[in-house]
């Protein structure tokens, strides 16, 4: 089947194509993911439960920042956070292990596994196109992982920091289960390395046709509502945590239509060159 060309494969050789392409990619995440299960002190003392000590850099640098501001009530400075995490069903501790695994294979394995997307996707592409998409899968790795990380160390600490504080009543005292811990790590992570991926995405869109940078521009006004309802579904309900993750989105907005512009340009220079001859 290696040597045939798409035009020759037919709509089943596609799907058994895919299929290992998925097979191999599948394999890439359970071999991280069982690399993450060996290490898993490290990725529960260190990572997971980072965020949920005041040691962490971010409340430092917060610490700082709201000093030199004049705060002096603030929860930043603080010497440990209100709280304790438990545990309270019979295989909590063993699913976290499992699914924390799982989730980190695929953070780690995220290049690799696009790398097996693209290696089905772009033997159907044009080779000016190929061309044009040199370095695809190292700038969305790279978005990816930017994301990721600013989700740990941004969106984590704030949404950890507002939701432990956050009291109705002296007469509670909050028990965090482990699993709601590590669900806020996990999808603010996750969801913030998606959302980097908007330059990619747009890209892609402007190559199809769908998306222009006048369009771009043109509803400019409601990407920023868009965004700042998106800031306030991953972070907490304050205005400081959503501007500091709306910032960031919106610059990524800017960079889009500076690459479909880019796009649409180099796609002018074809159609008049092919005019020409």
């Amino acid at each position: 089947m290696a040597n045939r060309t798409i035009d020759e494969m037919s709509f089943l050789d596609h799907l058994e194509e895919l299929r290992w392409h998925l097979i191999r990619a599948t394999l890439g995440i359970v071999i991280a993911a069982t690399l993450a299960g060996i290490f898993y002190k490290f990725i529960f003392d260190v990572i997971i439960f980072g965020p949920t000590n005041m040691s962490f850099p971010t409340y430092k640098g917060l610490c700082k920042v709201s000093q030199f501001l004049g705060m002096t009530d603030t929860t930043f400075c603080a010497e440990k956070f209100p709280f304790i995490i438990q545990n309270r069903t019979v295989a909590g501790q063993f699913s976290a292990h499992i699914w924390t695994s799982i989730y980190a294979g695929f953070i780690v394995a995220f290049p690799y596994v696009l790398y097996q997307l693209w290696s089905f996707i772009s033997p159907g592409l044009k080779s000016t196109e190929r061309n044009s998409s040199r370095g695809f899968l190292f700038i969305a790795s790279f978005l990816f992982f930017l994301g990721v990380l600013f989700g740990y160390y941004i969106v984590t600490p704030l949404s950890i920091n507002f939701l432990a504080n956050y009291q109705i009543s002296e007469q509670i005292s909050n028990e965090f289960d482990v699993s709601s811990v590590i669900a806020i790590v996990r999808s603010s992570a996750i969801a913030s390395g998606f959302v980097f991926e908007l330059p990619i995405i747009i890209y892609f869109l402007t190559k199809v046709g769908l998306v222009t940078p006048a369009f771009l521009r043109k509803y400019r006004k409601y990407a920023l509502v868009i965004v700042l309802i998106l800031s306030a579904v991953i972070t907490p309900p304050d205005i400081a945590s959503q501007v500091i993750v709306a910032i960031p989105i919106l610059i990524l907005y800017q960079v889009s239509i500076y690459i479909s512009s880019v796009v649409v340009k180099r796609q002018n220079k074809k159609n008049t060159k092919a005019a020409k001859r």
